[in-house]
């Protein structure tokens, strides 16, 4: 006779694949698709009907005046030697082909206040011109819910936008900075339902980012972390989490000599956003640097942009933002280096475990998993070719994609 009878596991299993449910609606795994390496923002008055050429032109007119050549991108922004050539040629061509992979039209802080005529203008020129760019990923950052008067300036700028839209283009978010509760979370995800409602779009295709830079966005009034419970509050329509460095380090009492990225208090929030929104389909992105590339500060700029981004991506932050057309340089430097420096490995890792050969390493599902997701980045961001992950690894773009979302 068993000691465990089988009415005994049947109770036990019930009650389990009621904790199992649940944890599949809170952590559903990424959302798949591409992410994009960057956002650019925009100051609202600042934007054109050729804004992401113009762009690329700028970075362009940067790279070609200041590095001319393979030598120039390993001594002045730090590519090792070995790989500048490759580098060189596949950012130019980034730069000529897709400068910018996401962009938000910026009515906060790069905007600024000002009065009701003057931003309800800027507000539908914006969604004149966020569908015609064309680009992969748009949207705006709004106004925050900090006091009255700026919750109903944000309201009013978000409903100029979306009723002059018609539709939201491919790829529209927003983005909701200075998040303090989840109330302020749960009063957007009100605010979006009535807008879909009134303009007859689809339930749920309103979606939007939650800005990491208050301290109260990472550990609560209560000691508690906050992040589960602001993703949570966000009801599925939270895409992102994205860091705002100088307001965060403000908040934390630094110095301006000590507000960067690579401060020990930005690496502790950006730890607690990762593991916050680990397995929920929730993506991460850096903040940005304020060491702008220009006039004399261009190699001072793109090295600094550069270590800071290479930084980031270590740490698994695949996304951050640029400011100035510029950092277009260095961002596509570090993000092209570290994708050619860790493919040929990957490659050969992910090759091993699916023909089970046992080598050095002995990799885990989750990690063939990750180094099948990297590949895959790669290859969107155009820093390797379909055909050189394929004979790094022996898989093709599909079959990375399905082993990507086994988890």
């Amino acid at each position: 006779m068993r000691t465990i009878d089988g009415s005994f596991l049947a109770v036990l299993t019930h009650r389990l694949s009621e904790v199992d449910r649940e944890r599949s609606r809170r952590y559903p795994g990424d959302q798949g698709g591409r992410q994009p390496v960057h956002t650019c923002y925009v100051p609202a008055d600042k934007i054109t009907d050729d804004l992401p050429a113009r762009w690329g032109a700028q970075a362009l007119a940067a790279f070609d005046e200041h590095l001319p050549d393979p030598a120039a991108v390993a001594a002045i922004i730090g590519v090792p030697a070995a790989l500048a050539a490759t580098v060189y040629e596949r950012v130019r061509a980034k730069l000529e082909r897709e400068p910018v992979e996401d962009l938000r039209v910026d009515f906060e802080d790069g905007y600024g206040n000002r009065d009701d005529e003057t931003e309800d203008g800027d507000a539908a020129k914006a969604a004149t011109l966020m569908g015609a760019w064309g680009l992969a990923g748009v949207g705006i950052r709004m106004k925050s819910f900090d006091t009255a008067e700026l919750t109903h300036r944000a309201v009013h700028t978000l409903d100029v936008v979306l009723t002059d839209l018609g539709t939201p283009p491919p790829g529209f978010v927003i983005t909701f900075p200075k998040v303090t509760g989840p109330e302020q979370v749960t009063a957007l995800v009100e605010l979006l339902e009535l807008c879909e409602q009134r303009l007859e779009w689809p339930e749920g295709s309103l979606r939007f980012e939650i800005q990491i830079e208050t301290t109260q966005a990472v550990i609560d009034h209560k000691g508690r972390f906050a992040v589960p419970r602001l993703i949570d509050a966000g009801a599925g329509r939270v895409s992102g989490l994205h860091f705002g460095t100088y307001d965060y380090t403000a908040a934390c009492g630094l110095s301006a000599a000590d507000q960067h990225l690579a401060h020990p208090a930005c690496d502790f929030a950006r730890n607690a956003m990762q593991v916050g929104a680990s397995g929920t389909g929730v993506r991460l992105s850096d903040g940005s640097s304020n060491v702008l590339p220009v006039g004399d500060n261009v190699r001072h700029g793109w090295l600094t942009h550069y270590k800071l981004v290479r930084r980031s991506l270590s740490r698994g932050f695949f996304q951050g933002w640029d400011l100035h057309p510029a950092q277009l340089v260095s961002r596509y430097c570090a993000v092209f280096t570290h994708h050619l420096e860790t493919a040929e490995g990957d490659g050969a890792r992910l090759a091993a475990y699916m023909s089970r050969t046992t080598g050095s390493i002995l990799d885990e599902p989750a990690t063939a998993a990750a180094l099948a997701t990297s590949l895959t980045r790669a290859i969107d961001c155009g820093a390797l070719t379909e055909a050189e992950v394929t004979g790094y690894s022996g898989l093709t773009p599909d079959s990375l994609t399905a082993l990507s979302r086994r988890h």
